[in-house]
């Protein structure tokens, strides 16, 4: 039977606040255990929530990037389930009113452009969390442990349309989210500490059928290469098990990496399990006009807009925008050496971002943030490459000193070196004579036919010149001198 995949995505983003999204207690990560948790994310007797503006305010950027409708009225309601780390016993999400609806985000599947429809975002509140591994009584018994710092961290739950029909496809979606909702500034993207989860909800059916199949929903999985493994694998079990006679449940799983396998947490629950209903202690969410409009205000320029400006006002090629587009912080380093180079120089730019600085911290372990190198430095470096200054070649060798000592610029390690590239004419044609007359063997096969022959003879003037002599005028002086 040939079967046909079903997979929806749904996205836990923490956003990026300094507090809670009811309190006002910490978020930042890493702090010791229950020491960012006041009396509202405790769930104490008396504690009321109080919604943190900012955390609406990502909650709209992000919605005006996907070009969704910004619900004027939203509200929150209480879903209720029972877990350890839940105090209240209830999670402050919303649902039938979410204050983001519809959107659309593009990407590339495969090398193809593809677009995704969203079904909503909501604003909600993470839970605590337990710890089993690892943790014992003070007398050495085995036990759980409950750490509420994360209790009550903002969160904006993004839940695609289930149209995706392979891991790759989802795989794409989820790096296109993650570098949205980095570049939006809303959320730090590190999904190493929790900052970006993925749900990933996965059914079969037989082709042609429109009735979805039973879903699996395998929760938490917090790396790309993690969430393609989860979905293949669950791809494989359920059509396996069906063809096998038995029937898939619809239940919770977690992706095991070691075994590279999921295994069934608990079953699934359906909307009405949960019991929603609006929250009392939480009065409507309005967002006025003027409200939506302050925070467009204040939106960056988006990775599509600024890819298409690349190629339009930069004569860029879509394949250069699109790796120097990857991050927000890339494309505005790129774009300030750019704009400080003379027209016409965007591509010497282009190259140097994605090849040198790309590899140097790549070496480093550091992000473009931590560049050693500032946007100015690079560009004054350009600058001398453009006016025919120093070659290339030399270029390289001046930025390699410039990386490990910023505290140096490019002109003054050239003056201090003698590094001027060697573009006179006469100097360099008596240096191409010198070598065709020392060279008689190379220059016959040269006349030969034998192109390898010619680059032979470039690499010996370039050698007699110590790397100083202009590349360009070496290939032209030679040429005109071997063909006269």
């Amino acid at each position: 039977m040939n079967w046909e995949v079903v997979i929806g995505l749904e996205a836990h983003v923490q956003l990026a606040t300094h507090s809670k999204i009811f309190s006002s207690s910490s978020t930042q990560y890493g702090a010791a255990p229950n020491t960012q948790a006041n009396e509202v994310d405790m769930a104490l007797p008396g504690s009321l929530p109080v919604l943190n503006r900012q955390a609406v305010e990502h909650a709209i950027r992000f919605g005006l990037a996907i070009g969704a409708t910004v619900s004027p009225r939203s509200i929150f309601a209480r879903k209720n389930y029972f877990y350890p780390d839940l105090p209240k016993n209830y999670q402050i999400s919303q649902y039938e009113i979410p204050v983001v609806l519809g959107g659309t985000l593009q990407c590339f599947v495969d090398g193809e452009p593809f677009t995704f429809n969203l079904t909503r975002a909501h604003l909600e509140e993470d839970a605590g969390k337990s710890i089993h591994e690892n943790f014992a009584t003070p007398d050495g018994r085995p036990c759980s442990g409950i750490d509420l710092n994360r209790s009550g961290t903002p969160l904006l739950e993004i839940v695609s349309e289930p149209e995706m029909r392979s891991a790759a496809q989802a795989v794409a979606y989820a790096r296109a989210l993650h570098a949205l909702v980095v570049w939006l500034g809303i959320c730090d993207g590190n999904m190493q500490e929790g900052s970006f989860r993925i749900d990933a909800n996965v059914s079969v059916r037989p082709k042609g059928q429109t009735a979805f199949g039973t879903r699996t929903e395998t929760k938490n999985v917090n790396s790309f290469r993690f969430l393609e493994r989860a979905i293949s694998y669950e791809i494989r079990r359920q059509i396996e098990l069906i063809e096998d006679g038995g029937k898939v449940v619809q239940e919770t799983r977690l992706y095991d990496a070691d075994r590279d396998e999921t295994r069934s947490m608990r079953s699934k629950e359906d909307a009405h399990d949960y019991r929603y209903f609006p929250d009392p202690d939480l009065p409507p969410l309005i967002i006025t006009s003027a409200w939506m409009a302050q925070v467009q205000a204040g939106m960056p320029e988006l990775p599509e807009e600024m890819r298409r400006r690349f190629v339009e006002t930069l004569g860029l090629s879509s394949e250069d925008v699109a790796q120097l587009c990857h991050d927000r912080q890339t494309a505005q380093y790129f774009e300030a050496v750019a704009s400080a180079l003379p027209a016409g120089q965007a591509k010497l730019a282009a190259n140097w971002v994605m090849g040198e600085v790309a590899a140097a911290l790549n070496r480093d372990e550091k992000e473009i943030d931590a560049c050693p190198l500032s946007a100015a430095a690079l560009a004054k470096l350009l600058l001398r490459i453009s006016d025919g200054t120093i070659s290339n070649k030399i270029a390289r060798d001046v930025f390699t000193e410039m990386w490990s000592n910023n505290t140096l610029d490019a002109d003054a390690i050239i003056e201090a070196k003698g590094l001027k590239q060697i573009s006179d004419s006469a100097a360099i044609g008596a240096m191409v004579d010198e070598v065709i007359a020392s060279q008689p063997a190379i220059v016959q096969e040269y006349r030969a036919g034998k192109q390898k022959a010619f680059n032979s003879l470039v690499g010996q003037v370039m050698k007699l010149a110590k790397g100083k002599a202009n590349p360009a005028q070496v290939n032209d002086l030679l040429k005109q001198r071997l063909d006269s």
